[in-house]
């Protein structure tokens, strides 16, 4: 159930997907002589993504800091099912990534095909972990995850879900998160500044990264694909906020749009974006 389908596919000259059957993988090559977390540029919240809020957001004004420097090197976003990180150090060495060359892993949220291998891949790496602040807690252990609220044709595949997942044998083991992100948060030292989106309703502290003048969005589970078409993600704490947090990545209009689940919109993403209609998805 965690093993790739494919060694790693490269989209664009910096970015490569790993796809497994259950929440992708996603490799960022990092520029070199960045820094190896967020906030080094000194980020303004929420410049221009929209005006999407983050309740109890902490106490800076944007940036995450860390003063820690690195040559290079390559991130993750997201870490697939438990047991997935010996499949993802395979992804990074065909690409010609040492473990020690993986700098940063970036949590879109808290679900277990998201957050599963993170902890050993922090063991293996060494690599810091960032996710979003309302989600920190349920990632390092210290909080419940929240029940998802499910409509009638989420309950059934819910269960089905739930009960592959117990058949796998492998619970995720929780991990520290180094740097908590918020709102209008920046990500130095990828490709280009990446726009942190605090995207609330799938989970509380579900995040999405944005690269602007590439194009490129990583929505998390707040946008899913299926059967050709680009669809609201299941499983939510709070539908009509995930419905808003859809609306509010649509309005970026990407022209890429790297999702977790179903296949990667490559081009015209924003036209997919703009034919959805998140409102009926899961009724």
């Amino acid at each position: 159930m965690t093993t790739p389908t494919t060694t790693p596919a490269q989209l664009t000259p910096d970015i490569w997907h790993l796809a497994f059957p259950v929440g992708h993988v996603y490799i960022v090559r990092l520029a070199d002589g960045s820094k190896d977390d967020s906030g080094g540029g000194g980020a303004d919240r929420g410049a221009d993504e929209g005006t999407g809020t983050d309740e109890g957001t902490g106490t800076d004004e944007g940036t995450a800091t860390d003063e820690g420097t690195a040559t290079g090197g390559y991130a993750l976003v997201d870490t697939a099912l438990p047991g997935s990180a010996p499949a993802i150090l395979d992804g990074l060495a065909h690409i010609g990534a040492r473990p020690k060359d993986l700098r940063q892993i970036v949590l879109t949220h808290s679900h277990a095909d998201h957050m599963g291998s993170a902890a050993d891949l922090v063991a293996a790496t060494g690599a810091r972990v960032l996710a979003g602040a309302l989600d920190a807690p349920a990632i390092r252990g210290t909080a419940p995850e929240p029940t998802p609220a499910l409509t009638g044709p989420e309950q059934a595949l819910h269960e089905s879900i739930r009960a592959n997942l117990a058949e796998s044998g492998t619970p995720p083991r929780r991990v520290a998160v180094d740097v908590e992100l918020h709102d209008g948060d920046t990500l130095d030292g990828w490709p280009e500044p990446v726009h942190v989106l605090h995207v609330p309703g799938h989970t509380p502290g579900a995040v999405a990264l944005h690269l602007p003048s590439a194009g490129v969005l990583f929505p998390g589970d707040v946008i899913g694909e299926g059967e050709g078409r680009l669809v609201l993600g299941p499983f939510n704490v709070d539908r009509e906020q995930a419905i808003a947090s859809f609306h509010r990545l649509a309005a970026l209009k990407p022209g890429t749009l790297l999702v977790s689940h179903g296949r990667p919109v490559l081009r015209d993403a924003h036209a997919a974006l703009a034919a959805a209609t998140p409102e009926t998805d899961w009724l």
